[in-house]
């Protein structure tokens, strides 16, 4: 009677924690490289015209690098060797010809955090309209979920410098192979040697009322980069020349509108270079509103490193910037 007593507890405890959801924690790590993905598919499907559709999406080139680097890197494997471990891979792209014409997403299906995009169709076209439907919404679940996880690995060891706090009141999380590498009154950069360069964010604030007129957007955000370089981000000495940190001029750089931090914000993607010296490479720039401190705040990232993949890279300087936490400035009191 004693072993049926503990017996009937044990099931009850189990009972209630699949009720209360915490049986989420029995599900194993997912595991992966940051932005590689599973794509489960048969081999002949993969090899005709759903798997160039899948190409297409899900291996185009990143926005805004030196040379063409897809997504995600895919690892694709046939359903029948679906199983173990590979299961807990974080990103998955399962693709079926079925009996159902179906396209969603599953979360946290065989490990945590995990994220799976399912794709069927009774035929090759229907798998490739819902490819066409889907792909782009998979993708956003599959890039935040990756940035979840680069920023997760961040904490594992933290810079602990406070100058950006103290210049700016705001916060990132970077890991503790950066260093501050130059501040001024109005201007911080935090830098990381690489084995073939470094890696980089930059730091400044420009007046709230900035950018008002949409028409000469882009036109003004290469201005405004171009000053900042010129000022603070200078080249490698040449005789009788002055070099500095400027846009490309031959590439126009991206454009989008987002929110960081929940607050309106300006995304540009494109390529730098320095003036009259052969050095360029990939930037990301976020501008963003501070209405509170009457100023957007500025923070950009940017890598050199000649002749290698800059993707994983400008990854996480991505995923650093995307930490940025606006602390609470304290009102001057009146006189």
């Amino acid at each position: 009677m004693k072993n049926l007593g503990t017996l009937l507890s044990l099931l009850f405890f189990i009972a209630i924690s699949c009720k209360d959801g915490t049986k989420e924690s029995y599900k194993p790590s997912s595991i992966g490289a940051i932005n590689s993905l599973t794509v489960v598919i048969d081999n002949d499907l993969w090899k005709g015209k759903v798997g160039d559709k899948i190409r297409e999406y899900f291996a185009a080139p990143a926005i805004g690098l030196t040379w063409d680097e897809p997504l995600f890197t895919m690892n694709q494997i046939p359903p029948k060797v679906f199983s173990g471990s590979v299961r807990n891979t974080r990103s998955i792209l399962f693709v079926q010809e079925d009996t159902v014409d179906i396209a969603h997403i599953k979360t946290n299906l065989y490990a945590n955090p995990q994220k799976i995009g399912v794709i069927k169709g009774r035929n090759e076209d229907e798998i490739i309209e819902n490819i066409e439907a889907k792909a782009p919404e998979i993708i956003d679940e599959f890039k935040n979920l990756e940035i979840e996880e680069a920023q997760k690995r961040f904490l594992k060891s933290l810079n602990k410098e406070k100058v950006l706090e103290e210049k700016f009141a705001i916060t990132l999380n970077f890991p503790s192979a950066y260093r501050v590498d130059k501040q001024e009154d109005n201007f911080v950069w935090i830098a990381r040697e690489i084995q073939k360069g470094n890696m980089n964010i930059i730091a400044y604030a420009i007046p709230y009322k900035t950018f008002e007129n949409d028409t000469s957007l882009v036109r003004d955000i290469v201005r405004m980069r171009d000053s900042i370089g010129e000022k603070y981000v200078p080249g490698p000495d040449v005789v009788g020349k002055i070099t500095h940190m400027r846009t490309e001029p031959a590439f126009s750089p991206s454009i989008f509108q987002t929110n960081i931090a929940k607050r309106k914000a300006i995304e540009v993607r494109g390529i730098w270079d320095i003036k009259n010296y052969p050095m360029a490479g990939p930037f990301l720039t976020y501008i963003i509103d501070d209405k509170q401190n009457n100023r957007k705040l500025v923070i950009e990232g940017f890598v050199f490193a000649p002749a290698t993949n800059k993707r994983d890279d400008m990854f996480e300087l991505e995923a650093i910037m995307k930490t940025v936490h606006f602390k609470e400035v304290p009102k001057a009191k009146a006189p």
